[in-house]
């Protein structure tokens, strides 16, 4: 096991974090590397030194912010047999009717020494198709920056003013919910949701016409989380979903949940401060949220989602897969 005197081990990432609006792969980095660069540890996005532990978040060869490639961690772990591999699992085939992605995860994770799913229904997910539950495996749910995504000055919903409901996605895939969003929409104009706007931040597929909606162009940082703060509730219809980070950004504004019942990992949030429903019964999800907003809203304010949670989770993962070499 490597260690400096200043340091209590050096953790490689094989994503860079990126400036801009992203998924959500970047801020996780972005939050575990500053974390761990509070407690103690060298972070790095290379192998040029000695290393003890390696992220692995995403195995593509063609992702655009990899700093490392499978084929250099497995030479790297050939060479350096004591080097630990944490695999992230964020992703499956289901979430973007893709055909290549479960394959592609169950064979960088032969050379994980420890997995982390992202939700317990991710981890079911694979665990049907290829993963071994007596492989060392956790689950750790997405959390954001709580300095930036927070409650404090969140909007308060009264029945006097109009109920916002707000969603923010930066792909255009419709599997992301937008054919629910659409309904909204029209369902608002056609007066079905009196005293209810929609807004959406980012981007959406060039086929939709909004009716009433307000529209976003994608931020980020705390010009999101103004916007987010600004409603009173957040809506995803995103299906599959291995986690996301969309969701979990409303909820940590103080946003109760209306999510999609086969929204994946989503709903494991929802469940503790929201509200689901299905294809057809989302209006009626929407007035029963709104007339016990109350309720909802001191659920999600005390079950809530945390990034520092998530950071010190990984991190107790990272110190002890160090402790172990």
């Amino acid at each position: 096991m490597y260690l400096s005197r200043h340091s209590l081990g050096r953790v490689a990432f094989n994503m860079r974090p990126v400036r801009g609006p992203w998924g959500g792969s970047s801020p996780f980095v972005a939050q575990l590397k500053h974390y761990l660069q509070k407690r103690g540890y060298d972070v790095c996005f290379d192998l040029r030194k000695k290393v003890d532990v390696i992220v692995l978040i995403d195995p593509r060869d063609d992702l655009q912010f990899k700093s490392l490639g499978m084929d250099e961690i497995r030479a790297y772990k050939k060479i350096n047999p004591k080097v630990k591999v944490l695999h992230r699992i964020n992703e499956c085939d289901q979430r973007k009717n893709s055909s290549f992605m479960d394959e592609l995860l169950k064979n960088a994770n032969e050379i994980a020494d420890h997995t982390v799913f992202i939700a317990n229904w991710l981890q079911d997910y694979h665990s049907e198709r290829w993963f071994n539950r007596d492989n060392s495996h956790s689950v750790i749910y997405n959390g954001a920056d709580p300095k930036v995504f927070h409650p404090i000055g969140s909007a308060i919903y009264d029945d006097k003013e109009t109920f916002r409901i707000v969603s923010h996605h930066w792909s255009d895939n419709m599997l992301k919910g937008f054919d629910i969003y659409s309904k909204i929409d029209q369902a608002i104009d056609k007066g079905q949701l009196e005293g209810v706007e929609l807004w959406i931040v980012g981007r959406w597929p060039s086929e939709i016409k909004w009716h009433e909606t307000r529209l976003f162009p994608p931020s980020q940082g705390k010009k999101l989380a103004d916007t987010l703060r600004s409603c009173h509730a957040y809506v995803t219809a995103s299906r599959w979903e291995p986690c996301g980070m969309h969701h979990v950004e409303g909820a940590q504004c103080g946003l109760p949940l209306l999510y999609h019942i086969d929204g994946g990992g989503i709903v494991e949030a929802g469940e503790r401060y929201g509200l689901g429903f299905g294809d057809d019964d989302f209006i009626d999800a929407i007035k029963s949220l709104r007339d016990e907003y109350g309720k909802y809203r001191n659920l999600v304010l005390n079950n809530s989602p945390c990034g520092d949670r998530m950071a010190m989770e990984y991190t107790n993962k990272i110190q002890s897969l160090i402790a172990s070499s």
